[in-house]
């Protein structure tokens, strides 16, 4: 990594970024809490308002119930006409282009007529078959043999016919679209209430076009189908919908509509102590609330959200002081930190949204506190989970107007929920955290309702609601904890889980080129689980640690006794410093093969930390015996380390010594497995190789004593079976009958 990486890295953990995210997290959560109001608890229709009587401290209006009023708008909206206004221009202005074209069609007509050879001219609104005919019109006219109507006569028709029509006038709305049947017109300062019938649309107008043309054209389809054409390019609607005004008649409809139905007046009770709470009686109390918010001046309302925002840091202030004494590995890494923000903010969020919906229903119940808790028991332990879960259940009954009822229900809730993953051993604990949650829920549902002397219908509809809460929670905890732990660089015990399949490429490759160290390994595992479990380590991290600590011995397994299967040991023909130099390099091998296979951080520390910055004394010993002490560097005979730094790479390290010492024990007499668990410790702890982890004394001799009665029981004496001294010794040709 270099400098630049490194300062990045360095400032990224900087307290300042840790104080910037706890900040803006408090930020955020106070822009939820409710707005420029008093904040009392909110209360829902059917409980018992169980405070002093309510006594309005000034008079305020009593808003209207939000159905009512949405409602009322819409009744309103419907009431408005469409508004259309006349224009008394667009007829004349038509007639003049009619005229005006009408003198042009006969100059083009004649002058075609005049002179064959010029390039016939058609104008584009009408077809070359509708042209021709009223050029054979005009060629007829001319020719005083032919009895017919003259264009002349044709172009008469033509200004009665829309004379007719903006007589009657011309919508620019077909008669489907608009709204109503009745519409609002406009004709200069004066309007009137008219059918849309009265007047034509487009489809009515073409028809009428067609009807009058027949009659006064008779029979001739084409001379109907030509003159149609021709009038049909004229004709403009005369009477046009105006969205602007429609617009404006609607928002004065809706602005009639008042907001409130009632009055309340100073010192007149608003709800008395153990009275049932009713839906007017909510309506006064909310009435109320936003009345006393609504005067609230520009002092007050910093003063107000300076409280808010030491409400929302008191809360959280226990949970950082918790993290940073007692979690230092969370309170190092900012990105754990971002990720419990986030969490929590996640949680806040959908509190505030519940809130800002306004419907009779329970939705406060939909809220998923129990994601928090579950979620951060799972990655980090069921202490922050605990934690976690009464810090979001007091945010989110802040933001629910101080709902202390809500509160302590979603604490009970998420307690049971961190507690439902404290142990996973599989995804199938999803179901225990169904009922888990669920109990916790009603439990404490049921007995908030009967001390407030609820219906029966309302705990089993709020019971509903939370059952819903509890199927959801696990599901969704359980769906995103893979995304966590690729965005946060998070190891969990799933993953960890995941790793103990002896499937996997590692340890099948382990087994079969070093069944000795494979052996091994999973012996310590069983040593180090018990271990931890019983010194408040991780259990499961300890044994996965140890499953994997030798696997760089898979490159050079013959190098290494437990795997030397034909008691020919390949360092007799080598030098001290070199036998040494391939122990020690099963270590840098062994990470190199952990990052390739992608094994977590976690696991892959505890490589080079069991054997921390040990000799090679074996080795060591025999180089200063053949080139004495002073020709020999004693740093090429010891391990690179680090030392270990957490108790699992603690206990691998005494649990790898202790185990290999102990299968050179021929007799296993308790004494002796003792004595020798006994040396081993003090040896590293002598050393100082126990000095960098959290390892306590009293811990030392729970680990001792774990390791005695394991090692023990591995070795336990058996009877011997009849004729056995001859079974191991010789090969029987025979079978026994």
């Amino acid at each position: 990594m270099d400098n630049k990486t490194e300062n990045k890295v360095s400032f990224w953990n900087s307290l300042k970024v840790k104080i910037i995210i706890i900040l803006l997290t408090t930020i955020l959560i106070v822009m939820m809490f409710p707005h420029g109001e008093s904040i009392e608890s909110n209360v829902s229709v059917g409980s018992i308002w169980i405070n002093k009587d309510l006594i309005a401290s000034k008079p305020f209006r009593v808003l209207k119930d939000p159905k009512v009023y949405k409602r009322q708008v819409e009744a309103a909206r419907k009431s408005v006409y469409p508004i259309f206004v006349l224009n008394k221009n667009i007829s004349k202005t038509v007639n003049d282009s009619i005229n005006d074209f009408n003198k042009f069609l006969l100059l083009t007509i004649d002058y075609q007529l005049k002179n064959k050879n010029v390039q016939p001219y058609t104008p584009q609104f009408l077809t070359p078959n509708s042209f021709n005919v009223l050029k054979q019109i005009r060629q007829a006219q001319l020719d005083d043999s032919l009895k017919t109507k003259s264009l002349n006569d044709i172009f008469k028709i033509i200004n009665r016919l829309s004379k007719k029509i903006y007589r009657r006038g011309l919508l620019d709305r077909d008669y489907a679209s608009i709204a109503r049947d009745t519409i609002f017109l406009r004709v200069g300062k004066y309007e009137r209430v008219v059918l849309a019938r009265t007047y034509f649309d487009d489809a009515n107008v073409k028809r009428f076009i067609q009807s009058y043309l027949k009659s006064q054209l008779g029979d001739n389809q084409k001379l109907i189908t030509a003159v149609s054409e021709y009038v049909y390019h004229f004709i403009a609607p005369n009477i046009k919908f105006s969205k602007k005004l429609t617009k404006e008649a609607i928002k004065a409809a809706v602005d009639k509509i008042p907001l409130n139905d009632g009055i309340v007046n100073e010192n007149e009770r608003i709800v008395a102590k153990h009275d049932r709470i009713t839906p007017e009686i909510k309506r006064k109390i909310e009435s109320y609330r936003i009345a006393k918010g609504g005067n609230i001046s520009t002092l007050n309302l910093i003063e107000q959200n300076g409280g808010k925002f030491l409400h929302v840091i008191l809360i959280l202030f226990p949970f950082i002081i918790y993290i940073f004494l007692f979690r230092k590995r969370i309170y190092h890494e900012t990105s754990k930190i971002l990720l419990i923000a986030i969490t929590i903010l996640f949680v806040s969020a959908l509190s505030f949204l519940v809130v800002s919906v306004d419907v009779s229903v329970p939705l406060k119940y939909l809220v998923l506190v129990p994601v928090a808790p579950m979620l951060l028991t799972i990655v980090f332990d069921s202490r922050v989970g605990f934690y976690s879960a009464v810090v979001v259940s007091l945010i989110s009954g802040g933001i629910q107007g101080n709902d202390y009822v809500f509160s302590v229900i979603n604490i009970v809730a998420g307690s049971f929920a961190a507690y439902s993953v404290r142990d996973m051993k599989n995804r199938t604990q999803i179901f225990r955290s169904f009922s888990m949650i669920f109990a916790g829920y009603f439990f404490s549902i049921l007995a908030f309702s009967l001390e407030r002397f609820a219906p029966i219908q309302n705990i089993l509809i709020d019971s509903s609601f939370a059952a819903v809460n509890a199927l959801i929670s696990p599901a969704l905890t359980y769906g995103i904890i893979i995304f966590v732990e690729r965005i946060f660089n998070i190891t969990t015990d799933l993953t960890l889980l995941e790793l103990t399949d002896f499937n996997s490429p590692l340890l099948k490759n382990l087994a079969k080129k070093a069944p000795g160290t494979f052996t091994h390994s999973m012996t310590i595992g069983t040593l180090v689980e018990s271990a931890a479990e019983k010194i408040g380590a991780n259990p499961i991290l300890a044994r996965v640690g140890a499953y994997y600590h030798d696997i760089g011995k898979t490159l050079t397994s013959e190098m290494f006794v437990e795997n030397q299967m034909d008691n020919k040991n390949v360092h007799e023909g080598l030098l001290p410093e070199e036998s040494a130099r391939l122990i020690i390099n099963h270590v840098v091998k062994g990470i190199e093969l952990a990052r390739e296979n992608n094994l977590p951080e976690e696991i892959i520390n505890f490589i080079p930390e069991h054997h921390g910055t040990m000799l090679v004394s074996y080795f060591y010993d025999m180089a200063v015996e053949k080139y004495g002490k002073d020709n020999v560097n004693i740093n090429d005979f010891r391990y690179p380390g680090p030392k270990p730094q957490t108790k699992e790479t603690a206990l691998l390290m005494l649990a790898d010594a202790c185990e290999s010492a102990s299968r050179s024990i021929e007799d296993h007499d308790p004494k002796k497995v003792e004595n020798m668990i006994h040396n081993l410790f003090q040896q590293r702890i002598d050393n100082g190789q126990l000095n960098e982890s959290p390892l306590t004394f009293k811990d030392i001799m729970i680990i001792k004593d774990s390791f005695l009665s394991g090692l023990i029981g591995q070795h336990h004496k058996r009877i011997r079976y009849p004729n056995q001294e001859k079974m191991e010794n010789e090969i029987s040709s025979e079978s026994e009958e």
